[in-house]
């Protein structure tokens, strides 16, 4: 007999929505509870998904912990309250997906993710770009050398709004790509920096919060990657590279029929000159599949496969938060380089 997986959502704002959509279309998930402190919200998924009367619909969480048979939490919430919430549901005995970051802080990061090994429950984080099927693609295509030497990367994620008032660009927008190269090229980078502008909230409580910043990664093979990221220009951009020997690998994730691209292409010698030779542009075909489904899938099946996500574990969230916190002492010293080797 099929095991049933009785979960609850926390948060159905903007992106919860789509984690709500994806669990009540899931074969093994019974929806026992949503939870949000706007009810307004909650009477709009009841609407929208009609949802079932015997679902609970609560404006406090805590209210979760009178469920005895739940077995996962999905938390959609503010970064800032993921602590507290992920660590009252590892307490109640339940698995939890949390969108990201994990959190705002590595310590609290690596308590939750002592406390869900030693509860033997799955944390997993929703870094969904990582699910998707050109980065799943793009990673193999880069293993069997067919860029060649990987000489750097590059990535660009702009757009006009929106401006958040908890977090900067940085915090709100780098996670993506940092995950991705760190993906691709099978490690962290050893050396972070980054540099920024304010224009929009200079006197924010949550101190200058940055609209523009340039970060760049090292890693230890030499490699770098070079991420601009933008909150206040209207050229929507989702594009990230890595240019080898031989040739570019590029993300383009605007080109939603066609976002994987392989560029072909080097140099011969010839005397003092350097011809461009062997010059190709692929297409790189890729599964067709929402990468928030695949997320939201891979979480069941580690719960019951009992075996935390090699793609997204906690552990993998705790890193990229170490990079977030190293890349804000950086930003904050006017892009002193800060390092990150262990």
């Amino acid at each position: 007999m099929t095991k049933i997986i009785k979960l609850a959502v926390i948060g159905v704002g903007r992106w919860g929505v789509h984690l709500l959509r994806n669990f009540l279309a899931h074969p093994i998930v019974k929806i026992v509870a949503v939870v949000d402190p706007n009810p307004d919200c909650l009477t709009k998924v009841q609407q929208q998904y009609s949802l079932k009367k015997d679902i609970l619909l609560t404006t406090e969480w805590q209210k979760l912990q009178q469920l005895p048979e739940l077995n996962a939490v999905v938390i959609a919430t503010p970064a800032i309250t993921h602590y507290s919430l992920i660590i009252d549901a590892l307490n109640w005995g339940c698995h939890v997906l949390a969108e990201k970051p994990l959190t705002l802080n590595p310590v609290e990061c690596r308590e939750l993710c002592e406390l869900a090994e030693k509860q033997q429950l799955i944390l997993m984080v929703d870094h969904t770009y990582l699910f998707h099927p050109a980065v799943e693609k793009g990673q193999a295509l880069l293993q069997t050398g067919t860029v060649g030497d990987l000489r750097y990367g590059y990535a660009t994620r702009t757009h006009l709004g929106p401006v958040r008032q908890d977090v900067d660009a940085l915090w709100d927008l780098a996670i993506h790509d940092i995950a991705i190269f760190n993906n691709w090229l099978g490690r962290s980078p050893i050396v972070v920096q980054a540099t920024g502008k304010v224009w929009l909230q200079t006197a924010s409580p949550n101190s200058p919060l940055s609209d523009l910043v340039w970060v760049t990664l090292t890693y230890a093979s030499g490699f770098q990657a070079f991420i601009h990221l933008c909150w206040l220009n209207p050229d929507k951009q989702r594009r990230l590279g890595v240019v080898g020997s031989r040739g570019s690998l590029i993300f383009d994730e605007m080109l939603v029929d066609t976002p994987l691209t392989l560029m072909q292409g080097e140099f011969e010698r010839q005397e003092n000159s350097f011809i461009p030779v062997n010059q190709q542009r692929k297409v790189v075909e890729i599964e067709k599949g929402e990468p928030l489904q695949r997320v939201c899938n891979s979480f069941i099946e580690c719960i019951l496969q009992n075996t935390p996500s090699t793609l997204s574990s906690g552990w993998v969230g705790t890193e990229l938060v170490e990079i977030l916190t190293a890349l804000t002492q950086s930003l904050e010293a006017g892009g002193k380089p800060i390092c990150l080797e262990k």
